[in-house]
């Protein structure tokens, strides 16, 4: 097998937690739109927004084995650290589902970032 194909199968767990952290905080950031205190929420839009964004990033430099993926998930580690801290402070399920992900994400990328 390639080089690059093993390294990216032994970076899939993390892949994976970034894809479903992504889609979480996509989701929280739209519903959280639509809440009755959006103002109080303004953090956790755009926490989440920046979460999504370095998710991303995050799968796509492990995709494609890139010498700087380690860099990219310590820092996708601290953002989705941060997300999940604020978005934990609503009760919404989205907010709860968005907290979780974001967690699992963050240990998923400190072990890659290690």
């Amino acid at each position: 097998m390639p080089t690059a194909v093993m390294a990216t199968s032994a970076m899939q767990a993390c892949i994976d937690a970034c894809n479903a952290c992504l889609q979480a905080c996509e989701e929280c950031y739209t519903a959280c739109f639509n809440e009755a205190d959006v103002q109080a929420r303004t953090r956790c839009i755009q926490l989440c927004r920046d979460s999504a964004d370095i998710c991303a990033l995050a799968s796509q430099y492990m995709s494609r084995n890139s010498e700087f993926a380690k860099q990219i998930c310590g820092i996708c580690a601290t953002i989705c650290d941060a997300c999940a801290t604020e978005c934990a402070k609503f009760q919404d399920a989205h907010c709860q589902r968005c907290a979780e992900a974001c967690r699992r994400c963050a240990d998923e990328c400190r072990r890659m970032a290690a």
